[in-house]
């Protein structure tokens, strides 16, 4: 079968000022503004994290989404999943970078869409756990058709990604959504109203085995069984998910005999988990009855956000991040060609640790991993 893996990045638009950040963290904070105040927490840790080729930039500045498209284009990735916010009763977030991609036409480059359903809390910045600042809400089916009207000029670009000829949607954490099944039949009613055919739905975040196909879903998109435990974001979800059962197997691999310490309000260190013990638990290690795009993680610390509340994968290497890609890669490389296609978390959530930008430490050599294992697979040398 031929090879035609692609690669997309989950992208941060919060990198410009916006009026609740000004509210809540002082005026013009953004994402570089926990960046650059980060310090090391444990000998060797890899903190503040300094951005490279291009700089703390502002998004609002259309050269700087221009270079992001064109460097990702040139390391062999395929396009951008920005993460887009709506909070119901048309509450809209960090929308700026990606209504100006859609106005302006540019950058020439492949993008989608992934709404980020979840509640804003302040444990997110290093604040108060129990502090709420933006509720998700779902306040019903007129909220749904707004929302889809939003999205419209999003789903008509030419630009935008599509698998079977319909527009890739992904929902963070469906399994929020209370009526989920008045937002699925909406969304794909409205889409058929316009004039674009079905949409193709992916979920992210879901309970252990969640069937898509039962939710009226396309397939999944991330860890193993894109399972969550509380407190941890993203990729490592399914991680302490098998901790908690797989108790003794995995205290032996991440932590030999220390305790396994998930009291993340009240600890005192971060949580350290060896990356190289942590890409074995991060792919399905089986296939699915419905499409599931893998989801590849190249690095994480959170402690420019938490703190000691943070956890972070600790030394993760190019080598390793090539491994761990090239395993990605294996999973989908069986599917036709329209479906071979493998999720990057993320190109810029530095808060998080989680770039594949360049860094002052690591250059461009994360990104040549990316280009390096395309042009293995595909058999295509990227320019």
């Amino acid at each position: 079968m031929s090879k035609n893996i692609k690669f997309l990045a989950y992208y941060l638009p919060q990198y410009h000022p916006i009026p609740e950040n000004d509210q809540w963290w002082g005026k013009g904070f953004t994402e570089w503004t926990n960046v650059v105040k980060a310090k090391p927490l444990f000998e060797g840790h890899y903190q503040p994290r300094l951005a490279a080729d291009l700089g703390y930039y502002d998004l609002r500045v259309p050269e700087v989404r221009a270079h992001q498209a064109q460097l990702a284009k040139d390391y062999g990735v395929d396009g951008f999943c920005y993460y887009h916010y709506w909070f119901g009763n048309g509450k809209k977030v960090l929308e700026r970078p990606l209504e100006e991609v859609i106005k302006f036409k540019t950058p020439d480059f492949p993008f989608c869409v992934c709404w980020a359903n979840e509640t804003w809390k302040g444990i997110w910045f290093g604040g108060d756990s129990k502090q709420t600042l933006l509720e998700q809400l779902y306040p019903g089916k007129q909220d749904y058709i707004d929302h889809f009207n939003y999205l419209l000029p999003a789903f008509k670009d030419e630009r935008y990604i599509k698998i079977d000829g319909k527009c890739l949607f992904n929902v963070y954490a469906p399994y929020l959504i209370d009526d989920l099944d008045l937002f699925v039949t909406t969304f794909r009613a409205c889409a058929k109203e316009a004039g674009i055919g079905d949409l193709y739905l992916m979920a992210t975040r879901c309970p252990e085995n969640w069937n898509p196909l039962d939710y009226g879903f396309d397939g999944g998109v991330g860890v193993s069984q894109f399972t969550s435990l509380r407190y941890v974001t993203g990729p490592l979800y399914q991680t302490f998910t098998r901790m908690e059962l797989l108790k003794k197997r995995v205290k032996k691999f991440f932590f030999g005999e220390e305790k396994l310490d998930l009291d993340f309000e009240n600890r005192k260190k971060p949580l350290l988990v060896e990356y190289k013990e942590a890409i074995k638990y991060l792919l399905p290690p089986e296939q699915y009855d419905y499409d599931f795009f893998p989801c590849a993680v190249n690095d994480w610390d959170n402690t420019a956000r938490a703190g000691h509340k943070g956890v972070v994968l600790n030394n993760s290497t190019p080598e390793l991040w090539e491994q761990h890609l090239t395993e990605a890669c294996n999973y989908v490389a069986n599917n036709d060609s329209e479906h071979q296609l493998v999720f990057l978390k993320s190109w810029n959530e530095w808060a998080e640790g989680n770039y594949l930008e360049p860094d002052a430490k690591w250059g461009h050599q994360y990104l040549e991993v990316i280009k390096r294992v395309k042009e293995k697979f595909n058999g295509i040398k990227q320019y």
